[in-house]
């Protein structure tokens, strides 16, 4: 009887290989795409969760530590009170009222006749900057610490920040407080004149021309 040898299907074996390849490369793409869905889906949540917020991503700020106190004077019809001086340039405008007219001495509580002050810049913010933004600038002398005369300016910056609020009907989101104690005198300390010149409370509405 004759011997038959029977020979390997190879071509079979090639077919069973390719379907196994086409098997992985189908798993590895599918990875790949749910991968990919994944972080997409990562990032649009992301950004919805931003603009739901309703704030942009980048607003522009005033420069308030760049504010010049000495700006040109400038004499506005509805400031008729003797005891506000006003200040301005393309930029701002500086409304100065000194500490013996709003607060009593190395107090940071406003004092009864601060009002009738307060009311007439309230009325010249919306006159003249209904948009604006608004910085509270507290000032002290260099008497006593520089920590003191810091932590006073800011509680009085603070006292006029809250009237204006309450009071002066000036939105809360327009305001800011800035302390700058006794770093940036507006006269000498070496006479008592200009440390009453230096104990002050300045509004700043930037125009942002």
């Amino acid at each position: 009887m004759a011997h038959l040898e029977v020979q390997p299907r190879k071509k079979s074996m090639t077919w069973l290989w390719l379907v196994l390849g086409l098997i992985v490369i189908a798993a590895i793409l599918f990875f790949l795409m749910r991968s990919s869905n994944h972080d997409r889906s990562d990032t649009i949540a992301t950004t919805d969760t931003i603009a739901s917020t309703g704030m942009p991503v980048a607003a522009p700020t005033p420069a308030w530590d760049k504010v010049d106190f000495n700006a040109p004077d400038t004499n506005y019809e509805e400031v008729t009170d003797k005891g506000i001086a006003v200040r301005s340039n393309d930029q701002y405008t500086i409304y100065t009222l000194g500490e013996n007219i709003l607060f009593a001495s190395d107090k940071s509580a406003l004092e009864g006749t601060a009002d009738e002050k307060l009311k007439q810049i309230a009325t010249s913010l919306h006159k003249r900057y209904p948009d604006a933004q608004i910085g509270v600038y507290g000032h002290a002398d260099a008497k006593g610490s520089a920590d003191h005369n810091s932590q006073l300016a800011a509680e009085r910056a603070a006292a006029v920040k809250i009237w204006l609020i309450q009071h002066g009907d000036v939105s809360e989101n327009k305001i800011s407080v800035h302390s700058l104690g006794e770093s940036k005198p507006l006269a000498s300390n070496n006479s008592a004149a200009g440390r009453q010149q230096n104990r002050s409370v300045e509004i700043v509405a930037f125009t942002g021309k």
